[in-house]
């Protein structure tokens, strides 16, 4: 079975197959409409958490591959609550050819998978989000021509896209810095596994409470919302504590001169990332929203097998 749950699972040669089918689907639809190949199939997309872009790009995903999507909102599916989770698992997996769920605790999307008889896809979870580094690396792929060798610098908390970013860059040999504020560092044992990565491709990675430091020789920059859902009690003090690291003009001046600038969005414009950088001639933030698309197509048809 071919789950899709934390890019640690999965082998850099499989990451870098899902990239390049990625990019082959994208012009396949860009010259005229996608092969209808998941025809006849149904993805089942279980929500605790909303979300535009990831809502839209796997319905929309399906539909240009000829299946269909079927979102399930958090009223109808309380995942262990008014139904254990293994039972949905068990149930869902009758009725569709895949499962995407976007959730709260990382455990749910490992028991939906230990219990499903389909694929399994994490559309988010509090512990890893590997579509959007999926996505975020194709991007970056598009604008630079090739990921080795480059540098992508992330500022800001060490939450579930910093930790697929560096999965990500560890598997596919990018050399990946992180700088954050004492005490929202990524977890040790992400870090910790992030070096074991990145000593087998050669990709260099550093941890820094410095962002000019991070910032030097970066390809790309990447920026995430300060609190994430489900953090609203910290907002505040995290508001105080996280200017040093938004990203803005001068920021910018740190790393290289054609350096490109990512955001997984929402944005809350004024805090991480300034008007003028968001809208500005390097910004990459809506490619990159773009491109959840097309790296989920690319993981769906790995995961259905149909590549």
């Amino acid at each position: 079975m071919k789950h899709f749950l934390t890019l640690t699972d999965i082998q850099s040669e499989e990451l870098q197959k899902i990239l390049d089918l990625a990019v082959k689907l994208k012009e396949e639809w860009k010259a005229g409409g996608n092969e209808p190949i998941l025809k006849n199939k149904v993805l089942g997309m279980i929500f605790q958490k909303p979300s535009l872009r990831t809502r839209v790009s796997f319905d929309v995903a399906m539909l240009q591959l000829g299946g269909h999507g079927l979102y399930l909102s958090p009223n109808e599916i309380q995942l262990g609550k008014r139904e254990s989770v293994a039972d949905v698992a068990r149930v869902i997996s009758r009725y569709v050819d895949v499962v995407m769920a976007r959730v709260f605790a990382h455990a749910d999307i490992v028991e939906l998978a230990k219990y499903a008889s389909v694929p399994v896809i994490n559309g988010l979870s509090d512990h890893a989000h590997p579509c959007q580094a999926m996505a975020d690396f194709l991007t970056i792929l598009e604008h630079k021509g090739s990921l080795k060798g480059k540098k992508l610098t992330y500022l800001g908390d060490g939450n579930n896209v910093s930790t697929s970013l560096l999965f990500a860059a560890a598997k596919l040999g990018v050399d990946f810095a992180i700088a954050t504020p004492p005490g929202y560092e990524l977890h040790p044992g992400v870090w910790s596994l992030g070096e074991h990565l990145a000593a087998q491709s050669g990709a260099k990675i550093m941890a820094t409470y410095d962002p000019v430091e991070a910032l030097k020789d970066a390809d790309a920059i990447y920026t995430d919302a300060w609190a994430s859902m489900g953090q609203e009690a910290e907002a505040e003090k995290r508001r105080k504590v996280f200017p040093p690291y938004r990203i803005d003009a001068e920021k910018l001046g740190y790393a290289n001169a054609d350096a490109i600038v990512l955001h997984c969005l929402p944005a809350h414009r004024g805090e991480e990332i300034t008007d003028e950088v968001a809208d500005g001639p390097q910004s990459a933030l809506f490619d990159q929203a773009e491109n959840r698309l097309h790296a989920q197509k690319a993981i769906l048809v790995w995961a259905l097998d149909l590549d």
